[in-house]
């Protein structure tokens, strides 16, 4: 019988702990025999229905190793282990996360439309590179205006070095990273000081190296493949168990570690023709075990098909997630500054795309690609700014360089500024990869710390091929190119960076005075003095009709964004009198303002943004 959760309870696959016992299970449909190994011990098990095989014992204590010998084979990690304190190949381990001294009873995650988040990789955000070492800075990302942070994938995955994009037990927390105990502990941290917090998981596929999948069962399809290999089984023969796999590990976070969201990594790269997505029914399961213990649970996908269906209604055809990526706000911002035009920079650099992407929230909403050499991408009319992700670099657009170069490498301070400003004035959700906030420069490259010699080079022939073109590539398997990624968190006083970080927190508070940004507003965009020079690109938010507390066009807001390195006028705006100017982005303290207006004489700096509106107390 399904469960309300939306998974089925005979298809569980973790141990359990009940009524004395503790309960091991394993799906294994095409083994003969399968053996429960304890420390120094085998046990056969039985056969159940639907593959798996199950042995109950009297409880055993925490710590107690363990894994699964089929047909006589080689003793495997579970592939639903909670620890493995030793590595992805060796044997698991039993840890009791509801046991866990909860503190966030009366904890109440943000509302989808004041998420601003924060992405972090936690091997590289402290030099200890541990879950607890993130607690002492979660203090500064609330005083900096942050609501959310977003974990980069934190199962275990092979070595101490890796992005997270690698791993092969979707259930286990990190060993190096302190396991799962202490990922409960960052998790309670964070609402303690009132920080949301998101964990990236990864369902499309798992790393290559400590993979044992396969040899239990029909983890993956025959029928479909991703970049990073095999897609795995959403929608063929013996596809439930597979299914309920991923359903099991989506109640696994939200429960049992009271993460407040996921984000889906690369959900194009998830396939399932069946007559409810896969993506549907993880929604599902998300609300359900929010709702368990009285909360809601937000799920972002990151999709790279400009396709609304990721978030319209079950009942509009969609699949009913709250909120999806918008790589083309990247894109654009990206090439426009830098004039890059490689691979997929090569459908931006136009100073329209930024109008374009403010209105309509894609550029490729239908039209034509050079880097796919097709039309690509839908329409996402009448849908709030809100239901998008977007920021001005991550670990992909940083990381997916040869050497794993920041903005800050690539364009001037003042293009910095006006690139967040962009960000943080949008009407989308803002994403933030960590140091952006301070104009860090040490680089993200591409690192993993692999023990396999022939996936070792596959990986360095693999990077040199696909990015020679920028020249030398560095050696991912190499320490230092990790020691490179680990953040300076340093931004002295009368230095840029300091400047950059009141910056940052200039727009963060201003965001949240100004309702109009995170509402559904209506939006419009042109190009000044004209389109086809396009020197100054203007912003304008108005109220959406039906909203009350909006009221006529002095409630407006104008933002402008000088587009090039001199100097340029707005005399030709023609703004509504009696506005004031609220933010300028390159004024000595980078802090908000309130002065008179005047369509006539009102300059702006190279690169520089200047917002104009009503002040709000």
């Amino acid at each position: 019988m399904p469960l309300k959760s939306g998974y089925q309870s005979e298809f569980r696959c973790r141990p359990q702990f009940r009524d004395g016992q503790t309960v091991f299970r394993v799906w294994a449909p095409g083994r003969k025999h399968v053996e429960l190994v304890l420390e120094n011990d085998a046990r056969p098990m039985e056969r159940k229905d639907w593959g798996y095989w199950e042995l109950s014992l009297p409880e055993l204590p925490e710590g107690t190793q363990y894994g699964y010998r089929l047909d006589s084979g080689p003793v495997r990690p579970d592939p639903c282990t909670m620890w493995q304190p030793d590595g992805v190949h060796q044997m698991s381990a039993l840890v009791r996360t509801d046991r866990f001294s909860w503190s966030d009873q009366h904890w109440q995650p943000h509302e989808r439309e004041h998420l601003v988040f924060y992405e972090l990789h936690v091997g590289t955000f402290t030099p200890e590179g541990t879950f607890e070492a993130v607690i002492p800075r979660l203090q500064e990302l609330k005083e900096l205006g942050i609501t959310a942070i977003e974990l980069l994938p934190v199962s275990q995955f092979p070595g101490e070095r890796n992005w997270g994009y690698d791993g092969v037990h979707p259930y286990a927390a990190q060993n190096t990273y302190g396991g799962p105990l202490e990922l409960q502990k960052l998790v309670d941290a964070a609402h303690a000081v009132g920080l949301s917090i998101y964990l990236d998981v990864v369902y499309n596929h798992l790393g290559p190296e400590g993979n044992y999948l396969s040899e239990f069962g029909p983890y993956y399809s025959a029928s479909y493949s991703t970049p990073w290999g095999p897609a795995l089984n959403y929608d063929g023969r013996d596809s439930d168990a597979v299914r309920n796999f991923v359903l099991e590990n989506v109640h696994h976070w939200i429960h049992d570690f009271h993460f407040d969201g996921l984000r889906l990594d690369a959900v194009h790269a998830i396939f399932d023709k069946s007559p409810i997505h896969l993506l549907a029914e993880i929604k599902q399961v998300a609300d359900a075990a929010a709702q368990k213990r009285e909360s809601r649970a937000v799920v972002v996908a990151e999709s790279l098909m400009n396709d609304v269906r990721m978030i319209r209604s079950l009942g509009e055809g969609g699949y009913g997630l709250d909120a999806e990526w918008n790589e083309d706000f990247h894109h654009a911002v990206q090439a426009y500054l830098t004039g890059e035009e490689f691979g997929k920079y090569s459908d931006f650099g136009e100073a329209s795309h930024l109008a374009t992407i403010f209105e309509k929230t894609f550029s490729l909403a239908g039209r034509y690609s050079r880097f796919r050499g097709r039309r690509w991408g839908a329409e996402a009319a009448g849908l709030s700014g809100t239901r998008f992700v977007a920021g001005i670099q991550n670990h992909d657009h940083v990381g997916n360089r040869a050497r794993g170069e920041r903005i800050a490498h690539l364009v001037s301070p003042a293009q910095c500024r006006l690139a967040a400003s962009m960000s943080l004035l949008s009407p989308f959700l803002p994403l933030i990869f960590m140091g952006e906030e301070y104009g860090e420069t040490n680089p993200f490259p591409f690192f993993c710390s692999f023990q396999d010699e022939g996936l070792i080079e596959n990986v360095r022939k693999g990077r040199a091929r696909d990015y020679d073109f920028e020249g030398e590539v560095p050696d991912p398997q190499d320490p230092a190119e990790f020691q490179k990624a680990i953040l300076s968190w340093s931004w002295p006083e009368e230095t840029d960076s300091a400047g950059m970080r009141r910056l940052y927190q200039s727009l963060l508070d201003f965001r949240r005075s100004q309702p109009i940004l995170h509402q559904n507003s209506s939006r419009e965009a042109r190009l000044l003095p004209d389109e086809k020079q396009g020197l100054v690109l203007e912003w304008k938010y108005s109220a959406a009709a039906g909203e009350e507390s909006l009221a006529d066009e002095e409630d407006d807001l104008y933002c402008y964004f000088n587009l090039t390195g001199v100097e340029q006028s707005l005399k030709s705006a023609h703004l509504p009198e009696n506005l004031n100017v609220l933010f300028l982005s390159e004024v000595g303290s980078f802090g908000t303002h309130s002065q008179p207006a005047d369509s006539v004489e009102l300059k702006l700096q190279p690169w520089e943004c200047m917002v104009i509106g009503k002040p709000r107390s």
